[in-house]
């Protein structure tokens, strides 16, 4: 017998050229031990395998909807303007879910009707679904302004789960040609578009964010991601977090700075992770430059980032020696 066909959560996945994790991807949403839901597949204009792969998925609760290329915001946007549940899950095709991650999403929103977005820690895994021992786990609890704005606790586009009323209170329509297209993330955005989106939500509206404990989203890091052109990532993030000055021009007098610190300290993270050594030590000395109260604030984590940059200058078998002995003694590592 079918569900009814009311889904009570929409599920959105954006593709584009995908065919090697877009498999993953959908089982880990069938597999889901909450079945109440609704698969929206947006072919962004898939050239690749991607779609003949999709096609041996034979489940009524999925659904394509084919579009031109218009990059992942426009991806999503048509997937959250098509969704017909109550709440809306975003997964990014290369990422996937633990198989209880909609459940425990459900149940927190509809035991707190005040929190807009659900969201939850991460896993991260190589290229082949390899767990790297590195997980984002961010603040659960009283998310503020400052800790959107700052930390982004969300963490990555496939941790959150989202009321579709706040989606609706953010929306606007396009411009032009697309002056009948409604919007949620900013198109115009290629990059850090999750960040601008949060914010818009945290300095317009009165939606709380809260997350659960338990970690239900992996997100895939592989080395062509790490070792992007970081400060182009850095001006894209400084471009995006910029738009949102207007509606709050007070609060980022007092917290642009601290936000642009950690920035630079998270890419300079990631430019640890991918061996660029050099780069790493300019990104965390700008941060420390940037503004002192990150050491002030997270002085554990900050002070890590700056030891793993220099650390990073030794041999690379010394260097994974002591990032072994670390971890056994620390306990598996935290990226923010």
């Amino acid at each position: 017998m079918k569900i009814s066909t009311i889904p009570v959560v929409s599920v959105v996945i954006p593709m584009f050229n995908v065919e090697k994790y877009i498999e993953q991807s959908i089982r880990s949403v069938l597999a889901q031990s909450y079945s109440h839901f609704e698969l929206i597949l947006v072919d962004d204009g898939c050239t690749d395998n991607t779609l003949a792969l999709i096609e041996q998925f034979d489940d009524f609760r999925i659904r394509v909807i084919k579009q031109a290329n218009r990059g992942l915001s426009g991806a999503r946007n048509t997937g959250i303007d098509a969704a017909r549940g109550i709440y809306v899950a975003l997964l990014d095709a290369d990422d996937y879910w633990a198989p209880e991650k909609l459940a425990v999403h459900i149940k927190h929103l509809n035991n707190n009707p005040k929190v807009g977005i659900s969201y939850s820690p991460s896993l991260f895994v190589d290229d082949d679904s390899v767990l790297l021992g590195i997980g984002q786990y961010p603040k659960l609890k009283n998310v503020s302004c400052a800790d959107i704005f700052c930390r982004n606790p969300i963490g990555n586009g496939s941790a959150p789960v989202i009321r579709r009323s706040l989606l609706t209170d953010i929306s606007y329509f396009g411009q032009g040609r697309d002056k009948y297209r409604k919007m949620y993330f900013n198109e115009n955005l290629r990059q850090s578009e999750d960040i601008e989106l949060w914010t818009r939500i945290a300095l317009t509206t009165q939606w709380k964010f809260e997350g659960v404990k338990q970690a239900l989203t992996y997100y895939r890091v592989n080395e062509g991601g790490l070792s992007a052109n970081l400060g182009k990532q850095f001006a894209s993030w400084q471009h995006a977090v910029s738009l949102n000055r207007v509606n709050a021009p007070r609060f980022f007098k007092k917290y642009y700075q601290l936000a642009k610190a950690y920035q630079l300290r998270y890419l300079a993270r990631r430019a640890v992770q991918s061996s660029h050594k050099f780069t790493a030590l300019k990104l965390v000395h700008q941060a420390l430059i940037c503004d002192v109260r990150i050491l002030l604030h997270e002085p554990s984590r900050t002070f890590l980032t700056l030891a793993s940059a220099w650390l990073k200058l030794l041999p690379n078998a010394l260097y994974l020696r002591i990032e072994k002995l670390a971890m056994e003694n620390l306990g598996q590592r935290k990226i923010s």
